[in-house]
């Protein structure tokens, strides 16, 4: 198992690496502005749903006279589901936020428990992924 000083150490060449080569630099470039603009068009189209979806969210009439109680215990489990929705849409949406900020800082992509890349295939997955494979297992 690899020390916090060897890790560290790895990182560094890493580091040395990539700023060496222009090419990959341009490249990680452009693929960090292409997972910003997908972060961004995601975090547009939850707000969208969400704005979308404030109608089933409304409080459900309580007159009998208007509205069957079966009819009425249906709108009301559509405005529970509504909710979690929206509640889903709203963590989303701290995610995107919380994964653009980590692009701002140079910090996406690494695993926020052990430190290690997250595998491309995973973050073209789930852009907001905060860990590996092996710390999410």
């Amino acid at each position: 198992m690899e020390d916090a000083f060897d890790h560290a150490l790895r990182l560094a060449l890493d580091l040395g690496k990539a700023k060496a080569d222009t090419g990959a630099m341009a490249e990680a470039s452009d693929e960090t502005d292409n997972m910003r603009e997908r972060l961004i068009a995601l975090r547009a189209q939850l707000s969208g749903e969400d704005a979308g979806a404030a109608e089933w969210r409304k409080p459900v009439a309580l007159d009998q006279q208007s509205v069957g109680r079966l009819s009425r215990m249906d709108a009301m489990q559509q405005q529970q589901m509504a909710d979690a929705e929206a509640r889903r849409r709203k963590s989303d949406i701290a995610r995107i936020d919380a994964a653009l900020k980590r692009l701002d800082e140079g910090e996406f992509g690494w695993c926020l428990s052990c430190g290690e890349a997250i595998a491309e295939k995973r973050l073209e997955i789930d852009p907001m992924a905060t860990q590996c494979i092996a710390c999410a297992s």
